[in-house]
């Protein structure tokens, strides 16, 4: 990726000189693109000249009480927490079906042989998603059982898998019938597993949802934030390609609407989604998810 040289602006100097540390930014996101994230960090270090860290998050509220400067968060906890967070950009996944848009789908995968058909046809079957706090793969589930008249007794096995890398495996390996995953980390997985290819099917896709913005805590400097949303705009090259990202664009937080509306449905009509087999759910390790 091309790195341009130039001062730090003065905001960023002053946030070293008060708190002497690196800019620090976290990822609440699947780490099947850690590798992406960590180039967009680095870059933003070598343009801005100031020190930076990426770490794995392990709570919004380091978001809330500052131990965490930005972030790679999901578009639910984003709507959920908009009022302390500015988004500054998001990617733009590479390929047609994502029209040069920062927006990525909810892919409904089964293995190949597998009867079902439409996500209609899923009833009483074994189910996983990802995370609660997940759009792709758990807030759009809800919202489609919602428009189906539908309830959390729709299926007949629910398992909290944790991570999106984990919800296809389980599907492939026939753990699990189906799930709904982030369609960028499934693109990722199928390219550097050709074989998943054969053995998975996407039978249904919800969206074009607004994809996971990079939000920076309100509490920074305004002019920084300023910055650091132009900086993030800037970015392009290899180094974002290997993860199937062709640039990243500013947003704002009116973007985000859809999938606000969308929490507001649901949470009005009471649908969640709990585990059944809290044995299962999450029984792979963070090494292996």
């Amino acid at each position: 990726m091309p790195v341009r040289s130039g001062a730090a602006p003065v905001g960023a100097l002053d946030l070293r000189s008060r708190s002497g540390r690196p800019l620090v930014f976290a990822t609440y996101l699947a780490p099947r693109l850690l590798p992406v994230y960590e180039v967009i960090v680095a870059a933003v270090g070598e343009r801005l000249g100031i020190p930076v860290r990426l770490e794995l998050g392990t709570s919004f509220n380091q978001l809330v009480n500052g131990d965490v400067d930005l972030a790679f968060l999901c578009g639910l906890p984003y709507v959920r927490l908009a009022e302390q967070l500015d988004p500054l950009a998001a990617p733009v996944v590479a390929g047609d079906r994502y029209g040069g848009r920062p927006v990525y789908f909810s892919d409904v995968i089964v293995r190949s042989e597998s009867p079902f058909q439409t996500f209609a046809d899923l009833r009483g079957a074994a189910w996983s998603f990802n995370d609660p706090d997940s759009h792709s793969g758990y807030l759009a589930t809800l919202a489609r059982l919602l428009e189906l008249g539908e309830t959390d007794a729709f299926f007949g096995r629910v398992i909290d898998a944790g991570w999106h890398q984990v919800s296809i495996e389980l599907v492939a390996s026939g753990l699990v019938d189906a799930s709904a995953v982030d369609s960028h980390v499934l693109a990722v997985e199928l390219r550097d597993r050709p074989d998943l290819a054969n053995r998975l099917r996407v039978i249904e896709s919800f969206g074009p949802s607004p994809i996971q913005p990079v939000v920076a805590r309100r509490s920074l400097d305004a002019g920084f934030r300023r910055r650091l949303r132009d900086t993030l705009a800037s970015l392009a090259g290899d180094g974002l390609s290997q993860g199937l990202v062709e640039r990243l664009t500013p947003i704002t937080d009116d973007w985000y609407d859809p999938i606000r509306a969308m929490l507001a449905r649901v949470t009005e009509a009471g649908l969640t989604l709990s585990p059944t087999d809290p044995a299962a759910s999450r029984a792979l390790g963070p090494a292996d998810r």
